[in-house]
C-alpha cells in the first residue's frame, strides 16, 4: 500500500499529496513510465488534453491492474476548449482516450483572460460535477482577482488551484488566499526544471545532511508546506526518489532557509497575460 499522506478537498475527496505527473513524456513512452510509477506506489496521475498523452496514460493504468477505487487521476480541459459546451464536450473525449467513465480532478488549465470564457467554463465544469463525469473540480494558474471573479458569479469553489510554485517562485500570496478559501494549492514544476532550484548551495546542504537528492528535500519541503506536488520523470531511479520523502523531515531551520530563497521569478507563462 502507499504510503502517501491523502489531502482532503472542499469536494469532500482525498487526493494523494504526491502524484507523478506525465507533462512532456513521449506518447510512446507514457504508458511504460505510468506502469513503474504506480509499480512503486504512486497512486496519484496528472495529465491533461495539451499533453497529447490521455489514451497512454490510460493503458498505463490498465495494464497496472491497479483497482480504478485506489487511484485519482487528474486531467485538464485544453484552452481550445473554453466555453460551457465545448468543456463538457473535451472532457467526454479526455474519458474515452484515458478509458475512465470519470476523473477525480478536471482543471481548467489556464484563464485564457483575453478570451474572458473562464466563468462560463466553469459552469459547465459545474454541470459536469452533477453529472457524475468528474469526482472534483479545480482550475490551474489562476489568480486571486481570476478566483473572486469565480466566487462572485457561480456556485461552487475550485477544491484546487495548481499554480507554478518552487523555492524561486513560492507565491506565498496566492497559497494563503487559497488556504483561507479552502482551495488545496498544487505546485507545478515543484523542483524548478532544474533550473537552479536544486543546485542552490542552501538546498545541497540540506540534502547531504539526510543524505538525499536536492530534489528530494524540495519536494519534502512542499510537503511540509502542505503543497500537492506530482514531479515527472522518465528515468525509474528518479521515480523511485522522487517517491522516497516520507522518511524524513526538514526542521524550521531548514524549512526558512529554503523560504529565503524566493526570487519571485517564473519559468512559465504569466497567467494574466498568456492567452494561447
Amino acid at each position: 500500500m502507499s504510503n502517501v499522506p491523502g489531502i482532503e478537498l472542499n469536494s469532500g475527496h482525498t487526493i494523494p499529496q504526491l502524484g507523478f505527473g506525465v507533462f512532456q513524456i513521449d506518447p510512446s513512452e507514457t504508458a511504460e513510465k505510468v506502469g513503474k510509477a504506480l509499480e512503486i506506489g504512486y497512486r496519484h496521475i496528472d495529465t491533461a488534453q495539451m499533453y497529447g498523452n490521455e489514451a497512454e496514460v490510460g493503458e498505463g493504468i490498465r495494464q497496472s491492474g491497479v483497482g480504478r477505487d485506489e487511484l485519482f487521476v487528474t486531467t485538464k480541459c485544453n484552452n481550445s476548449n473554453h466555453g460551457r459546451l465545448d468543456s463538457q464536450k473535451a472532457l467526454d473525449e479526455s474519458l474515452e482516450k484515458l478509458g475512465l467513465d470519470y476523473v477525480d480532478l478536471y482543471l481548467i488549465h489556464w484563464p485564457l483572460p483575453g478570451k474572458d470564457l473562464y466563468v462560463d467554463t466553469w459552469k459547465g465544469f459545474e454541470e459536469a460535477l452533477k453529472d457524475g463525469k468528474v469526482r472534483s473540480i479545480g482550475v490551474s494558474n489562476f489568480q486571486t482577482h481570476h478566483l473572486d471573479r469565480l466566487a462572485e458569479e457561480t456556485d461552487t469553489v475550485p477544491a484546487v488551484n495548481q499554480i507554478e510554485l518552487h523555492p524561486h517562485m513560492q507565491q506565498m500570496a496566492l497559497r494563503s488566499y487559497d488556504e483561507r478559501h479552502g482551495i488545496a494549492t498544487e505546485a507545478w514544476s515543484p523542483i524548478g526544471q532544474g533550473k537552479g532550484v536544486i543546485d542552490e548551495p542552501v538546498i545541497e546542504g540540506i540534502a547531504k545532511k539526510h543524505d538525499k537528492s536536492g530534489a528530494q528535500v524540495t519536494l519534502r519541503w512542499h510537503v511540509q508546506l502542505g503543497n500537492i506536488v506530482f514531479p515527472k520523470s522518465v528515468t525509474e531511479s528518479r521515480i523511485q526518489e522522487n517517491f522516497d520523502i516520507f522518511d524524513f523531515e526538514l526542521s524550521d531551520e531548514e524549512m526558512g532557509s529554503i523560504a529565503e530563497l524566493e526570487k519571485a521569478e517564473r519559468l512559465g507563462p504569466d497567467p494574466d497575460k498568456f492567452d494561447r
